[in-house]
């Protein structure tokens, strides 16, 4: 059954919530009826003028207005719950200039391109962010253009359940922006000898200029061209350079990159660049190739994340005082100042799935992951991990309790190297135990204490309220992560590449 708001107590005048798309396709609104007739029908009804006289009538629609614009901003007032459609940004992705099949070489219908369809998905959206960067590092240094498809929840992670029919998802750019979902990769397109790299395509596009009759599949399995080749426990260069070497001289303009069909021996985890290689040093000889890449150096907010960041910024969220002044920097913080960041301590608490899943890291005797290993790190230099003594002590990093979360953001402020008198929780708690820690913080002193849950965000911002979190993170003055995170690991690239010190990011 719908809800339903009765308004000025009046008879069988009631509000009826129904969802509806307006002319752009993004928003939910909610339109009122009279029972027992349809929507449509509300502003003719011969019942409106026996109700009202004119001065009530202009003081309802008022009313209505005002509650249609509230709902449509933020339904979860009312505890509705569904996902936007993003019409309006499908739309733009469709129009980018590059899906245009007489632009020359290398793109257009002469182009050179590839799609990793072995690329991971319905999981959880860092894993599948560190794999797509990397995919798209390759592409490039390959002289093909990348092609970038949407982003499949795993339904347990979906911010709106029920998931629809055939899975949730949403667009790569909703969540970033950059030469990955289709920017220039900034190489000036000055003259057709000197074409620049070709740039990302959607996957749709991808089925226009690529049609099945012109694709080579590559399987991640085949014994000679697939990962068998490599043998066991490659390096991260090894594998960039077999992939690389593989797709540069390959004659075919399109090429797929897929996963082998199920079976008993087949790897659970056949992707290029997979949970393993991320999972331990191996990965490192990548960094500094990466990092200094265009994948890196021109990633960026989208305008759905950045839009949330200083929307909460304008409203005084991070301040609690309200004397934040709008900020558009985009760089490392310090400094302090009237700009919340400069004086701000992000720390994140991974709750949730990771009350099981840190005893089985711990018991499996688990490493830092991805970009957490780096030996520029302070804690890791220090070998905080290996210098703890027994599992609890490795638990209590990985999973803390309320006095150990106050303790070590306690002793990262101690240790740094301006004033931080803000901390922002990114977190997926939203139990006693938030209110418990948000109290005890206040009690040893902080003035602010903010959390994910106190963000006021719009049905598309919630959506990707996981990248408004991490943008956060990069732009905080100090950051403390859960070293065995995928979310840890793309803030610490994300922060490194901004230009924040290497001191200014630390373990839990």
């Amino acid at each position: 059954m719908q809800p339903r708001v009765g308004l000025y107590g009046a008879g069988a005048l009631t509000l009826h919530l129904a969802h509806k798309k307006d002319a752009s396709g993004d928003s939910l609104v909610f339109l009122p009826s009279f029972l027992p007739f349809a929507p449509s029908v509300l502003f003719f009804s011969y019942a409106m003028a026996a109700a009202f006289t004119l001065k009530r009538g202009f003081a309802f629609l008022g009313t209505l207005a005002l509650v249609s614009l509230l709902l449509t901003a933020h339904p979860r007032l009312l505890g509705l719950s569904r996902g936007p459609s993003y019409t309006r940004l499908r739309r733009t992705i469709a129009a980018l200039p590059q899906h245009d099949l007489d632009l020359p070489f290398p793109e257009g219908r002469d182009g050179r391109y590839v799609k990793f369809s072995a690329e991971i998905n319905q999981l959880g959206w860092n894993n599948c962010l560190n794999e797509r960067l990397m995919n798209a590092h390759l592409a490039y240094v390959s002289g093909r253009a990348y092609v970038f498809d949407d982003y499949w929840w795993a339904e347990e992670h979906y911010q709106f359940p029920p998931a629809p029919r055939g899975g949730a998802r949403t667009p790569m750019p909703a969540l970033l922006a950059g030469p990955v979902v289709g920017d220039s990769w900034g190489e000036a397109n000055a003259s057709s000898s000197s074409p620049g790299p070709p740039r990302s395509i959607s996957a749709d596009w991808w089925a226009t200029v690529c049609p099945p009759s012109v694709r080579r599949l590559i399987s991640t399995a085949d014994p000679v061209l697939g990962k068998p080749a490599l043998g066991r426990d490659p390096t991260g260069t090894a594998v960039l350079a077999h992939w690389q070497a593989l797709l540069s001289t390959a004659p075919e303009r399109c090429i797929e990159i897929v996963r082998p069909p199920p079976g008993p021996d087949v790897d659970g985890w056949p992707q290029i660049f997979d949970l393993w290689l991320w999972g331990s040093p191996r990965i490192l000889s990548l960094w500094d190739a990466f990092a200094a890449a265009p994948v890196s150096t021109l990633f960026r907010p989208s305008d759905v994340v950045r839009g949330a960041v200083e929307a909460n910024l304008r409203a005084g969220v991070f301040s609690g005082n309200g004397r934040t002044r709008v900020s558009m920097h985009m760089g490392g913080g310090g400094g302090g100042g009237d700009d919340p960041f400069g004086r701000m301590l992000t720390m994140h608490l991974r709750r949730g799935d990771y009350i099981g899943h840190c005893p089985n890291l711990i018991e499996w005797g688990a490493g830092y992951y991805g970009w957490a290993q780096l030996p520029t790190l302070p804690d890791v230099a220090a070998g905080r991990l290996q210098n703890a003594g027994s599992r609890e002590e490795k638990l209590d990093m990985c999973l803390p309790d309320v006095a150990g979360v106050v303790k070590r953001i306690r002793e990262v402020q101690s240790e740094f190297a301006w004033a931080l008198d803000v901390v922002y929780l990114l977190t997926n708690e939203s139990g006693v135990f938030l209110d418990e820690l948000v109290a005890a913080l206040r009690a040893a002193g902080w003035s602010t204490v903010v959390t994910t849950r106190d963000l006021r965000l719009t049905v598309e911002q919630r959506d990707v309220s996981m990248a408004v979190d991490m943008e956060i993170a990069r732009r905080a003055a100090a950051f403390i992560g859960n070293p065995w995170s995928s979310f840890t690991s793309n803030v610490i690239h994300q922060r490194l590449v901004a230009g924040h010190d290497p001191n200014s990011i630390r373990h839990s």
